[in-house]
């Protein structure tokens, strides 16, 4: 693995983190080098986990990690882009032996773990798992948006100290999902909306 690239946003080296290529829109890539962590929480906590021990043996960590993509939502609008103010784990439910849904066995986080959201964009709560939510789904899950990495970027972004920022533009969600282009559709106009959010990001930071 090659150390990953930092980007210098108002004097501060940020880590930029996409699952896939098909979110790094031509927008984005005149503006950052993002790591890609792959699809899922397992994939994605590897990856950065990797990425972030190879940063800090060149004692080079960044002071903020940006976890960009698309996401899934019933209530928001497509195409546009918004704040995680918080994210959470659907995958995880212990409630058979007392715990509260949502919570890691004998980890100490709550159901909804706070994010840094510094920008003037809408924040919502963000929920993540290893399945592709769509259609009547949507009922079981406490949460405005979906995705499928930033609990588990959250975490290792914890392990380092380095506080994340969770930014996503909402591909699906108003219809059920039967095919690829389903989801691929507003890439477009979500890569240039991520974009112009990491314009914001200059201000803020």
């Amino acid at each position: 693995m090659d150390l990953p690239h930092l980007e210098m946003i108002s004097g501060k080296p940020v880590l930029f983190v996409m699952a896939v290529p098909m979110e790094y829109g031509a927008e984005l890539k005149k503006r950052i080098n993002p790591l890609m962590c792959g699809v899922g929480p397992v994939e994605s906590a590897m990856t950065l986990t990797r990425g972030l021990t190879l940063l800090s043996a060149s004692e080079s960590l960044p002071s903020h990690i940006v976890s960009l993509g698309s996401a899934g939502s019933r209530t928001l609008d497509q195409g546009e882009v918004y704040q995680a103010e918080s994210v959470s784990y659907r995958d995880m439910d212990a409630s058979p032996l007392g715990f509260t849904k949502g919570i890691t066995p004998f980890v100490d986080h709550p159901v909804d773990i706070p994010l840094l959201a510094p920008l003037d964009h809408p924040k919502v709560r963000l929920s993540t798992g290893a399945n592709i939510v769509s259609g009547d789904a949507y009922a079981g899950i406490d949460a405005d948006m979906v995705d499928m990495e930033t609990f588990a970027l959250k975490r290792t972004a914890d392990a380092f100290s380095i506080p994340l920022i969770g930014l996503r533009g909402i591909s699906d969600g108003k219809e059920e999902l039967s095919k690829y282009e389903d989801w691929a559709d507003y890439l477009h106009d979500v890569d240039e909306k991520l974009a112009h959010a990491i314009d914001d990001l200059k201000a803020v930071l």
